[in-house]
């Protein structure tokens, strides 16, 4: 993969949904995509709380984004399950993703997704997350639609 593929994923990400949310890009490498979103008030749920669905979708669609880094350009991927663990509440004023593939199949892969809280200097886990994705060509899901 060149990193003119790179590029033009971390360029692609912020589409629909995920530019609605505001989430950014940060780095992306081989199998890695690194994601953060600066924590508005609409993001947070009625404790203060970064809301579970919005760390959700930020990991979901970052690890998706590292299982693209993977494919070529002839490739779209889908989430095909997920499972996600929450382990306490995000309630700094950014919130990272962390993603990389760790399981790397011609067309199913497998993607794990660290939600970090930051609050100044200090990054606390707060999430994690395990993404099974689908390589499928570009022309077939055209015609599956």
């Amino acid at each position: 993969m060149s990193s003119q593929w790179f590029e033009f994923l971390k360029n692609d990400f912020a589409q629909g949904f995920p530019a609605f949310c505001g989430f950014e890009v940060l780095y992306a490498d081989y199998g890695i995509f690194e994601t953060c979103l600066k924590v508005r008030s609409d993001h947070r749920q009625q404790d203060g709380f970064v809301h579970a669905g919005v760390m959700a979708t930020m990991a979901d669609h970052t690890s998706g984004y590292a299982s693209y880094t993977t494919v070529s350009e002839k490739f779209r991927i889908l989430t095909i399950e997920f499972k996600i663990n929450y382990f306490k509440p995000a309630t700094g004023s950014i919130i990272i993703c962390r993603s990389k593939v760790i399981n790397n199949g011609k067309k199913i892969k497998v993607a794990e997704s660290e939600i970090f809280s930051v609050s100044g200097q200090i990054e606390k886990t707060v999430a994690k997350g395990m993404f099974t994705q689908i390589a499928v060509t570009a022309k077939d899901l055209k015609s599956a639609s």
